[in-house]
């Protein structure tokens, strides 16, 4: 399990509309429904951008792809440089255990976007796994490549 302080001291922009919280994503430039799983969601991406220094530019955010004749979104996938998928995340609300089944969606996501990482996290646990032709769990995220 990852040490990943999330959920501590985070500061987002929000404002209530209708009874509803809005959260400004900084990846989507736009304002979000701050749900749970939308808490932890925004929580990565700014200890992505702030923390370990993953360029916005190059994230991804709730975008459909096909999994079989099912529309689906994946949570958040950061490119590397040359634009392929790096690293695949899936989020859950901090209350939703981090179980198999999470993994088996996240597996779901990598069948169409193959990526070198994982990371399933729900804020207050996150596991990272470094992906080839064995899958290598990690102590903690990778660091951006470089090139």
């Amino acid at each position: 399990m990852l040490p990943l302080p999330l959920l501590e001291h985070l500061e987002l922009k929000t404002k209530t509309e209708a009874n509803i919280k809005l959260a400004w994503d900084i990846v989507r430039k736009k304002w979000i429904q701050l749900t749970p799983e939308e808490y932890v969601r925004q929580a990565l991406l700014h200890y992505f951008i702030q923390q370990k220094h993953y360029p916005i530019g190059l994230i991804a955010v709730e975008k459909q792809i096909k999994y079989g004749s099912l529309d689906k979104r994946y949570d958040i996938v950061v490119f590397d440089r040359k634009q392929a998928p790096w690293l695949l995340v899936e989020c859950k609300a901090p209350g939703v255990p981090i179980t198999q089944n999470t993994l088996y969606q996240l597996l779901q996501y990598h069948s169409q976007i193959p990526c070198p990482y994982w990371l399933l996290s729900n804020g207050m646990e996150s596991h990272c796994a470094q992906v080839s032709a064995t899958i290598n769990w990690l102590n903690e995220l990778p660091q951006y490549p470089t090139d």
